[in-house]
């Protein structure tokens, strides 16, 4: 049952669509990987936890399990192999064979370290990680402040990290802090989240979606803000720098983080295809913005961004916080809060309005 506070009839959907908690027993919930049997992990970032979910889609009531604790803003998780990675401030950990370990064992599971070279500072220091295409662990390390120019390149940037030994390059840079990324299913970009800075009003600069089609792209910060906002202190100090503009901006501090193509055919178009992200919300606002799950959608090659969720926040007072989206393999799109501790679960159900390709419509009656 919903927990005081999280009752989602208050929440807004398009017509078709439902939503329901899977459970409301993850503090903290932040960043959500799917294994191959169905099992969820779950990051955060303040409680310093790990939780695997081990049925999270099926139809038994979802048992949390406590993986690891203790760790440092551990808001990272992704899966590859059958092992999970987790991401702290500077480390990154491998709990290997955690499906078979998980099957076998109960208590805290064992972990190698795979790197503990990542710079340690703690603004923006928590990550999100993915594995892409090319196998390969991309880590952001954040801007170690609102907004500043590091002399280590690694800060405001995307790393891309060798599993197996923890080595990294600079894949991309001028990246504020993005908490949320994922490759488009057909193009094969990488689209990422980043959040502008703070103390420049409430409308000013945006909130960037991000497009990254090749290693060696520079997306603007500290220099350059949004498509054409230069910093008042480092607007005049990038001479000969060519920048790359963001695809899609985004009301400024709205906290746009975990992002997702949803590609399944459970979703009737436009949605096949599209984009979801987690706003979050803002904090620095004379008015709360965010707080909502948007949508991107793709129809006749025009770009197209609008709410999908919305009711998290009423006037001034939020009661969830959307962090994470997850398209899972079941038509299903999951969603992470961390103020109520929820995953959420998003479906479609009308298929009488609409039904996947290969699948008849019923006989009409009469």
């Amino acid at each position: 049952m919903p927990a005081e506070g999280a009752d989602l009839s208050r929440l807004r959907l398009p017509e078709g669509f439902s939503i329901r908690a899977l459970t409301l027993d993850v503090p903290d919930a932040r960043q959500m990987a799917l294994a191959p049997n169905g099992a969820l992990f779950v990051g955060t970032r303040r409680r310093g936890h790990v939780y695997a979910i081990p049925n999270a889609l099926t139809s038994q009531p979802p048992k949390v399990r406590t993986l690891a604790k203790g760790l440092k803003m551990p808001n990272g998780v992704a899966i590859a192999g059958g092992d999970l990675y987790v991401a702290e401030v500077s480390r990154v950990l491998r709990f290997p064979r955690i499906a078979a370990w998980m099957a076998d064992s109960e208590g805290l599971a064992p972990y190698d370290v795979v790197t503990d070279q990542l710079p340690d500072k703690t603004h923006h220091g928590w990550k999100y990680i993915k594995f892409g295409p090319d196998g390969q662990l991309y880590v952001p390390v954040g801007a170690p402040c609102n907004i500043c120019l590091s002399e280590d390149p690694r800060f405001a940037a995307l790393l891309r990290m060798d599993p197996n030994t923890g080595a990294t390059t600079i894949y991309a840079s001028g990246i504020r802090n993005t908490v949320g990324f994922a490759w488009h299913p057909t193009t094969g970009e990488l689209w990422f989240s980043d959040n502008g800075r703070d103390l420049m009003g409430d409308d000013v600069p945006p909130e960037e979606i991000n497009v990254a089609s090749a290693p060696g792209q520079h997306f603007g910060y500290p220099f350059l803000h949004g498509s054409d906002i230069p910093d008042p202190r480092f607007g005049n100090d990038a001479p000969g720098l060519k920048f790359t503009l963001p695809r899609l901006e985004i009301q400024a501090h709205a906290a746009a983080l975990g992002l997702d193509f949803h590609t399944h055919d459970r979703f009737p178009p436009p949605y096949r295809g599209a984009l979801f992200i987690a706003e979050h919300g803002s904090w620095n606002r004379s008015a709360k913005v965010g707080y909502r799950v948007s949508v991107v959608t793709f129809e006749d090659g025009e770009l197209r961004y609008a709410p999908f969720i919305t009711g998290w926040l009423e006037g001034e007072r939020q009661w969830g916080r959307p962090v994470d989206v997850l398209a899972a393999p079941d038509g299903s799109l999951l969603i992470s809060d961390d103020q109520q501790g929820a995953i959420y679960q998003v479906t479609w159900n009308q298929p009488e309005r609409w039904r996947p390709q290969g699948e008849s419509n019923p006989p009409s009656s009469g």
